[in-house]
């Protein structure tokens, strides 16, 4: 049996965001975009400069700080659909990264940036897929294109079931 394994990694990011995380985005507040539901939270904060920037610390705290909605979401549209790897691997990908400040501007920023990996990563064949990342993947040149899709999918699922369970929390806090 011949697994079409191309179409398999890929359908299954489109499936996830199809039906799970982008339904989920819709009805998204500015407040609950920006909600810190604990002290110390990462987010996205005014740059001085009429923009967003992202808080962050390398090596990350031990524990790593709860993030809000917007921080998820810059970090599945900048570090995910835009990993560096990936840029690498895929220049056209590259773009000036603004963070946006409100629910509705990250709604578009996320989908751009979705549609931008989704058009790239589905005109690959199957042998494509199987081409090993080489130079570009650094550490990971040895694995295939099809294991950096499989992760930034990881990735992408990952923190969009963060950004479902703050929304949860954040209705059931707020509820009237």
């Amino acid at each position: 049996m011949t697994v079409a394994w191309a179409a398999l990694i890929i359908s299954q990011l489109e499936f996830y965001w199809d039906v799970h995380l982008r339904p989920r985005l819709d009805g998204l507040t500015d407040e609950e975009y920006l909600w810190e539901p604990v002290a110390d939270c990462w987010s996205l904060r005014p740059d001085g400069q009429g923009g967003f920037t992202q808080d962050t610390a390398w090596p990350q705290p031990e524990p790593a700080p709860v993030t809000t909605i917007a921080w998820r979401m810059a970090h599945i549209a900048t570090d995910c659909f835009t990993h560096p790897i990936a840029v690498r691997v895929f220049p056209d990908l590259a773009r000036e990264e603004t963070l946006p400040g409100t629910a509705r501007d990250a709604i578009a920023f996320i989908d751009d940036r979705y549609q931008r990996w989704h058009e790239t990563i589905v005109k690959l064949d199957e042998q494509e897929v199987e081409v090993p990342l080489g130079e570009a993947g650094g550490p990971f040149g040895a694995e295939p294109v099809g294991g950096l899709i499989l992760h930034i999918n990881r990735e992408v699922m990952h923190h969009g079931g963060e950004i479902g369970a703050l929304r949860d929390l954040y209705r059931a806090s707020f509820a009237s």
